[in-house]
């Protein structure tokens, strides 16, 4: 079976300008505004990068530009702030005067000036289309502040168990922001932050064959990092995530690197840094995704058979329509491939997510794509019932998804049908496909050879218990009469020769 198709854009080349035109334009604000935040990055070979710093390689998920403690967002704001929020009093006053808003939504200009995010309820998109990742800083309601307050404690907390870590990844608002993260999440997958080995370099690791694949979907993924960054920078980024990959597929020969693997990979290099990041994603491609890393798309296409069966124990008459329009689960893929990282656009969702799924079964990401489809089912029965519709409406994905309830949701399908339950009715599912298949093969062969279409099978005894054999109306009269005549030897038998045997 043929490996996934790409499921980013076009491809580009290393050697030109990532993304448009647009992102690739180098302004003196943008570079004086980071300067403090990017420094020289000295290689094994001696060549000087400007890479990131420690506050931006673990940003807690706001602009993605600089990081600030608790204290000096409440004393200072960085200039990059104070323009934005220049830009939406001048916004506010416009309309408070009675124009209209440019675009019609909200939107955050970026450190160049340039609209970094455009979030606008009900603007749907498709799950295999890329957009550029807002990283918009929300304030700490009080429900969080408490939350945040409660892990820090427990971080003070030496008898901190992972049972406890992992109800604050799972509970509402997850781990509250990537300060919290970059300490909590390698305690989720067991791994130690302080026994990381170094990373090599890029050129060590040239020589691979999966090298060339690799770093043309690292270039794709532009627009998931930190908006406003200068191109060295960037590069220096893509660089660290090129080579956390290929560490993991270069320790593991037998896992195979599949095109979308780079959109966990980003996430993890974001929030832990590049060290710690091989070490989560070498244990993630041994348990979590090591179903979808390997030669064939057969084990990942069989895990999504799950929607179905989780769908109709819950709501039969969604399932039905969903199987009549032949919509299949393509629609879902980019959502297993990635944990949702390559198809929504919010930092904050993804992070989010991935709290949940870092303390969750590995089939978690599919209780949620059922859930999700399960909250749409409006939607879904207002669309024809056809494949090309619903795939359509399936493969967008709502930006004001309710990501809480949805967990929560998941949670409780998770709880209700469990893998051991749903697992039997995928083997169903599966034995239903295949005799279908070969019913249509056959019906094939018939017409092919007598140019019509074969007699309907009745519903009799024999075709219950044989359901594999093709029975004509000829075959039908000859079992009958067969059936007759053995019955009429058995009863003339049983009246002659049994009241013999009985007087002898």
């Amino acid at each position: 079976m043929e490996r996934v198709e790409p499921i980013n854009g076009p491809l580009e080349k290393r050697t030109l300008p990532y993304g448009d035109a647009e992102d690739s334009d180098e302004q003196p604000e943008s570079q004086s505004m980071l300067d403090e935040s990017v420094g020289p990055i000295v290689s094994k070979s001696g060549d000087k990068k400007f890479g990131m710093s420690r506050e931006l390689a673990d940003g807690d998920g706001g602009s993605g530009v600089q990081r600030c403690s608790d204290d000096d967002e409440r004393d200072e704001t960085t200039e990059s702030t104070r323009l934005i929020d220049e830009e939406e009093v001048k916004r506010g006053e416009k309309q408070d005067e009675g124009e209209p808003s440019s675009n019609g939504g909200t939107t955050s200009p970026g450190l160049n000036g340039k609209n970094i995010a455009l979030v606008q309820p009900n603007n749907h998109r498709r799950s295999d289309e890329p957009t550029e990742l807002s990283f918009e800083k929300f304030p700490e309601n009080h429900e969080e502040k408490l939350k945040r307050i409660k892990i820090e404690n427990a971080l003070d907390d030496p008898k901190t168990t992972l049972e406890t870590w992992k109800q604050f990844a799972k509970s509402e608002y997850g781990l509250i922001n990537d300060d919290l993260r970059r300490k909590i999440w390698p305690l989720l997958v067991g791994v130690d932050p302080q026994q990381v080995d170094p990373a090599p370099s890029l050129e060590e690791l040239n020589s691979h064959p999966e090298y060339n694949q690799v770093v043309l979907d690292v270039n794709r993924s532009l627009k998931r990092f930190p908006p406003g960054i200068p191109y060295e920078q960037r590069v220096a980024l893509q660089d660290q995530l090129t080579v956390l990959i290929l560490r993991v597929i270069i320790k593991y020969p037998h896992l195979k690197y599949y095109q979308g693997y780079h959109d966990v990979a980003i996430t993890f290099l974001l929030v832990v840094g590049e060290e710690v990041a091989f070490h989560v994603m070498e244990i993630l491609s041994t348990n979590h995704l090591v179903e979808c890393m390997q030669e064939t798309m057969e084990p990942t296409q069989r895990r999504l058979m799950f929607i179905y069966p989780l769908v109709r124990r819950e709501n039969a008459a969604l399932c039905s329509y969903l199987e009549r329009s032949t919509v299949g689960t393509l629609f879902a893929l980019p959502w297993y491939l990635t944990w949702f990282g390559h198809s929504l656009n919010s930092y904050r969702s993804v992070v989010r997510l991935y709290d949940y799924f870092l303390a969750s079964d590995f089939l978690l990401p599919i209780y949620v794509t059922s859930a999700i489809v399960i909250y749409r089912q409006n939607e879904i029965f207002q669309e024809d019932c056809d494949m090309a519709s619903l795939h359509c409406l399936l493969s967008q994905l709502p930006e004001d998804l309710p990501f809480e309830y949805l967990l929560k949701s998941a949670e409780n399908l998770y709880r209700k049908y469990p893998p051991r339950v749903i697992e039997k009715d995928v083997e169903t599912m599966i034995a239903k496909e295949k005799q279908q298949r070969l019913n249509e093969e056959r019906e094939r062969e018939y017409r092919k050879r007598y140019g019509k279409k074969p007699p309907p099978v009745p519903n009799s005894i024999i075709s219950r218990f044989l359901p594999h054999l093709q029975l004509s109306r000829r075959s039908v009269f000859v079992t009958t009469a067969f059936s007759i005549l053995v019955g009429f030897c058995a009863y003339y038998y049983r009246a002659h020769y049994i009241p013999l045997a009985a007087v002898r």
